[in-house]
């Protein structure tokens, strides 16, 4: 089983940026599907960005795609890290996010491992 712990998170004012960190544990870190996924104050949880084991492939939900806000999932393998990068967030981006796992499978939900989350609170 692979423990996953996010940071990055904090306050920011709207129009800033953030990178959100997820450091899996164990060795095998490379063979996991990773994603993030987010939920807002009196929301579900909603799935944001997935990215392959390799990297080469990413995949991003639909509700967060040509949105004034930019959000960018990338890993680093030799890191053991994955990323998700947000620029020109907005206040309605406000949420707990949370980095999530799993062996195989396509890039978007289900996933079977989580983090505890991380705070984004955007500020208008």
């Amino acid at each position: 089983q692979v423990q996953l712990v996010e940071s990055g998170g904090g306050l920011v004012q709207a129009g800033g940026s953030l990178r959100l960190s997820c450091a899996p544990s164990g060795r095998t870190f490379g063979r996991y599907v990773m994603g993030w996924f987010r939920q807002a104050p009196g929301k579900d949880r909603e799935f944001v960005a997935g990215i392959s084991w390799s990297g080469g492939s990413s995949y991003y939900a639909d509700s967060v795609k040509g949105r004034f806000t930019i959000f960018t999932i990338s890993r680093d393998n030799a890191k053991n890290t994955v990323y998700l990068q947000m620029n020109s967030l907005k206040p309605e981006d406000t949420a707990v996010y949370y980095c999530a796992a799993k062996i195989g499978g396509g890039l978007g939900p289900p996933y079977d491992y989580w983090g505890q989350g991380t705070q984004v609170t955007v500020s208008s």
